[in-house]
């Protein structure tokens, strides 16, 4: 076979174009040694085609498979399906049930939110807003603590700068 016609079974080849009778004239080709220098990389890729052909397993390999795959000491009968499906059933409806709690909780707060009582809907505002005052009345101490350290650093700064324009 002339190595024009080989380079066009490869083409083929590469592209899954090849017949069965087609791919096997390319391992007889490659598997015969006279191999021209540009095709040896190819050469060696259907070498190995041929030598993975020939391995096989031992015959003790379906065996050991099989005893690795099989469960040990693990008989599981209808009790322990049905004790594992009502376990389930369980953790499912206890969840449901809380979840259903949270809501009905966070539904009531709502409704006890609102007064009817127009001097008790007063403290409570002036419960809140002394909470949000003495939250303020932090953040300023703290915003002044970090003015007062501004001030420093700029002190700082231009001391520095005085030094170096000297």
């Amino acid at each position: 076979m002339d190595s024009k016609q080989i380079e066009e079974l490869l083409q083929k080849y590469w592209n899954c174009e090849t017949s069965l009778e087609e791919e096997q004239q390319l391992h007889s080709y490659f598997s015969s040694g006279h191999v021209p220098e540009p095709l040896k990389e190819t050469a060696s890729l259907f070498q190995y085609f041929e030598l993975q052909k020939k391995k096989s397993v031992s015959d003790q390999f379906g065996r050991v498979l099989l005893e690795k795959i099989k469960p040990k000491g693990r008989v599981t009968n209808l009790w322990q399906v049905s004790l594992r499906i009502a376990a389930g059933v369980a953790v499912l409806a206890a969840a449901i049930f809380f979840v259903r709690e949270e809501i009905r909780k966070d539904n009531t707060v709502a409704v006890e939110d609102t007064f009817d009582d127009p001097q008790k809907a007063l403290e409570e505002t002036k419960k809140a807003f002394l909470i949000i005052s003495k939250g303020f009345g932090k953040a300023e101490h703290e915003a002044k603590k970090i003015n007062m350290l501004n001030e420093a650093k700029d002190k700082i700064q231009t001391k520095e700068n005085t030094k170096t324009e000297l």
